[in-house]
């Protein structure tokens, strides 16, 4: 261990054994508890989730059997909340209080609900009730994705409100997320803990297949009090299923321009051992008509393979809970350029030559301890993962390579000092190497840029029953990146970066408020919630913009953000309304200074642009009747594009005032399903406004242009004729729309799917 890092391990272990003694923890003797949820006609739930949370360190999650039965093996004296959810259904907190040695139960009756519950991993040190959340949270099922036929991340998160999902022409291509006006590299994206972003933050959707997923979790706002670097827009996380009762799916299906995918996954859980596999293929021939000067377009083809696996262990009586993961994700995707708009005049034809593949490999180990049982009030959590993304890229200039290494370790406490107060603290440490064809120094070749974070983070969290819930939080991060070489090339000259060390604090706050209930004589429900956030986000610089600049003191990027939300809950749950604003300052970006700014920054690069985004998310779900879900999303972005630090002006092509690229000020969607046990159907209307461009060809600097809106309707069905197997088909862009999220790549037309899902043990 180094000596810069011992003085920060010393007051964590510190911090965490006087916390320990002042709480006055001691082990208990344990009970089991056991119940029963029926839906409100009093007929047994199965797989439904029932949450327990209390005088734990953290809430504890079971399900429920076929005849609707829980158990939970051990939990300490105490007061305890139950909270249980499943498709379309929800109950209110049923409150027990467990004795020392004695057994005892719980029957819980659902209720009709827009909105299910479950436990939240993404938004706080620990798991917490969606209902006891602060933040802004939307959490979409893979029940879900299966209904509406989703098997890509970016098509799942385009009902999300505050998100913007750009695709740069059909399946496989380019895929970027802002999420409330940031850039596309500000939104961390996790699959079961480990990052999936590139050295930096950049992040393609398309390339983080979905295949048995149990859930997606986003968080919008800054999360970086929570997970440090390249979380200063919002965190997306991919949960995969785990566990449960054994299970087996298989899935063919196949369609327009030459579509097939192929997938199959197991899960499982027997004496306390849990696993989890699947694979999944995909290939689409891609667009092969003509482009915009009626050369035919060729090398738009995309493939895609995927394999994951994980293997865990839980002893129901200590606690003890220890996974291990892997997965690998390949995809070969063609290059054909711009072909459609062409704002300038400026296509040179279609590049036929172009291709680019890649290669993600992951995996990590994670073990949960509680110190003194199942229901301990102390719970240790050790996390360790690495990961390798690999790009290589060819054209007719030659071949191109980028590549990411990244080596991940947490060491957490969690403390629940009583049932309303918990805390919990650590460290964490990231390593991470950026190496790419265009990185050198000189006649050396190749070298990377290497990065360490050491972060040290706590998080209080008070829970006053239903009622109130107070969340905050603060991480301090040490940066490091070592020294690098120059490079005397003389297009862009770069002299010796020393050693490098940035300090860096974070905090976070969120709270939420029920400020009216009621309970009409009808029998049916109300209640408002009143929520609100403030933090502050980071992101160092990636690989090329430390490559290609003389700015040995380049500095991360930041974010000071803001937000207030109201939720309404209607029909006793069946209709939920859900409104909030914020507000992004985004200071230190980083930009090429340029001539025109010669008097301001005597450096190529520097972190002098500034840039705002405001605007109001709003949404609505209602549970209609039996198996009818509606939800609609609405989001307002105004973003500016502020003055450069110093002067008055903005960075060419950029004038003060400009909207920032690619972020359309008014975007919307309505979704709607329907289901029975052997039928399904889906329906989705997504609206976008137009947004400022840049030119196909040359980007920014070939000049600015404004991008159409669209609106755009999907719709399909699905029909089981035995238990086991589901038939279905689907139709995108229903009506055949011609429009580019990206100017330049036409999006496809209307296509159409058709292929069957295959279950057992589900």
């Amino acid at each position: 261990m180094t000596a810069a890092l011992r003085p920060l391990t010393r007051t964590f272990v510190a911090f965490s054994l006087l916390f320990f003694i002042g709480s006055s923890v001691a082990a208990q003797a344990a009970s089991q508890l056991t119940g029963r949820v029926v839906d409100p006609d009093g007929k047994p739930v199965a797989h439904a989730e029932v949450v327990i949370s209390g005088s734990t360190a953290a809430p504890q999650r079971v399900l429920t059997n076929a005849d609707g039965a829980f158990e939970v093996p051990a939990l300490p004296a105490g007061r305890y909340d139950l909270r249980a959810g499943a498709p379309g259904l929800v109950a209110d907190a049923v409150a027990i209080t467990v004795t020392d040695g004695s057994p005892a139960t719980a029957d819980i009756t659902l209720r009709v609900s827009a909105i299910s519950e479950t436990l939240v991993v993404s938004a706080s040190q620990i798991d917490q009730p969606l209902s006891r959340t602060p933040d802004s949270v939307t959490v979409i099922a893979g029940r879900e994705l299966e209904a509406r036929q989703q098997f890509t991340l970016g098509a799942a998160l385009r009902s999300v409100p505050g998100l913007t999902v750009q695709q740069s022409g059909g399946p496989g291509t380019l895929t970027s997320l802002f999420t409330r006006g940031g850039e596309s590299d500000f939104t961390l994206v996790l699959v079961d803990g480990v990052r999936a972003n590139a050295f930096g933050g950049g992040i393609d959707l398309s390339q983080v297949p979905l295949e048995n997923v149990e859930r997606i979790e986003v968080v919008r706002g800054p999360q970086s009090a929570l997970y440090g670097s390249d979380a200063i827009g919002g965190v997306v996380q991919v949960i995969t299923r785990s566990g449960g009762r054994p299970s087996a799916t298989a899935h063919v299906e196949g369609g327009s321009r030459d579509m097939r995918r192929a997938s199959g996954a197991t899960t499982g859980e027997v004496n306390g051992l849990r696993w989890q596999a699947g694979a999944n293929y995909f290939e689409d021939a891609g667009f092969t008509g003509r482009a915009a000067n009626g050369q035919t377009v060729s090398n738009d083809a995309a493939r895609e393979s995927q394999v994951s696996a994980s293997l865990g262990w839980r002893q129901a009586s200590s606690g003890t809970d220890i996974q291990g993961s892997a997965s690998y994700v390949g995809t070969d995707r063609g290059s054909a350029g711009p072909f459609g708009s062409d704002p300038a005049g400026r296509f040179a034809g279609v590049d036929t030559v172009s291709r680019g593949t890649t290669r993600r490999a992951g995996g990590g180990l994670r073990w949960v301890q509680p110190w003194f049982g199942a229901g301990s009030r102390v719970r240790q959590r050790v996390e360790f993962d690495a990961a390798d993304y690999d790009l290589t890229f060819r054209s007719r200039f030659g071949t191109s390579e980028g590549n990411t290494h990244r080596v991940h370790a947490r060491v957490q406490t969690d403390i629940a000092a009583n049932a309303a107060f918990g805390f919990s603290g650590g460290l964490e440490w990231l390593g991470e190497r950026g190496g790419s064809t265009f990185i050198t120094a000189g006649t050396s070749g190749e070298v990377p840029v290497e990065r360490g974070v050491l972060g040290l983070f706590g998080e209080g969290r008070w829970n006053a029953g239903d009622r109130a819930t107070i969340t905050a939080g603060i991480r301090g991060e040490r940066i490091t990146r070592d020294a690098l070489p120059g490079d005397p090339n003389e297009f862009s000259p770069r002299p010796d970066f020393p050693d490098e060390t940035i300090t860096s604090v974070n905090p976070k706050i969120a709270a939420a408020f029920l400020v009216s209930g009621a309970s009409p004589a009808s029998g049916a429900r109300a209640w408002t919630r009143l929520r609100g956030a403030f933090g502050t986000g980071i992101r160092p610089p990636d690989g090329f913009e430390i490559a290609f600049t003389d700015n040995s003191g380049l500095k991360p990027e930041r974010s000071t953000s803001g937000e207030l939300g109201v939720t309404q809950a209607l029909a006793g749950g069946a209709v939920q309304l859900d409104a909030t604003a914020f507000l992004n300052h985004y200071t230190d970006l980083i930009i090429s200074v340029g001539r025109a700014f010669a008097g301001v920054s005597r450096y190529r690069t520097d972190n002098i642009s500034n840039a705002r985004a405001r605007g109001v998310e709003a949404s609505a779900a209602a549970r209609v009747g039996p198996g009818v879900d509606i939800r609609a999303a609405y989001t307002f972005l105004d973003s500016e594009i502020l003055a450069v630090s110093g002067a008055v002006t903005a960075q060419a092509p950029y004038a003060v005032g400009d909207a920032l690229l690619r972020r359309p000020r008014h975007q919307g969607s309505l979704d709607a399903a329907w289901t029975r046990s052997q039928a399904s159907a889906f329906a989705q209307i997504t609206i976008r406004g137009k947004a400022l461009d840049a030119e196909p060809a040359f980007g920014p600097s070939g000049g600015l242009y404004q991008n159409e809106g669209h609106t755009v309707v999907n719709a399909g069905g699905a029909w089981k004729p035995v238990r086991a197997v589901e038939v279905f088909a689907r139709v995108l862009n229903l009506f055949d729309r011609g429009y580019e999220e990206v100017l330049g790549y036409p999006a496809p037309g209307r296509t159409a799917y058709v292929g069957a899902r295959f279950a057992v043990g589900r």
